[in-house]
């Protein structure tokens, strides 16, 4: 190989792993936009089933709607605590959630 070929393929290397870098980079910040967003607290006496399986950690769309259906059967919560009354929510999901149940 000639010096210009050496040069030339030495320059088409360094690119090339500048050119991955560089890649890597901007997918390593494109990326962090894409975190999870902030969990929005959500008011358990008026919110619907779908937005509150959306907005609870570990409640799904079945739960979210036994909420709705105790809420309607006994009235508003007056305490987060009551929400371990229904089938399947126990104390380690209200204390996932507390911080975003809301009762007003």
């Amino acid at each position: 190989m000639t010096n210009l070929t050496q040069r030339f393929y030495s320059a088409i290397s360094h690119l090339s792993r500048t050119t991955v870098l560089v890649t890597s980079l901007l997918l390593t910040i494109s990326m962090s936009s894409w975190a999870a967003p902030t969990p929005i607290s959500v008011n358990i006496n008026e919110a619907s089933a779908e937005v509150i399986a959306e907005s609870l950690s570990g409640i799904g769309l079945k739960r979210a709607q036994a909420i709705v259906a105790w809420r309607e059967n006994h009235g508003a919560f007056t305490h987060k605590e009551q929400i371990t009354a229904i089938k399947g929510i126990g104390d380690s999901t209200l204390a996932k959630n507390e911080n975003l149940i809301r009762l007003k």
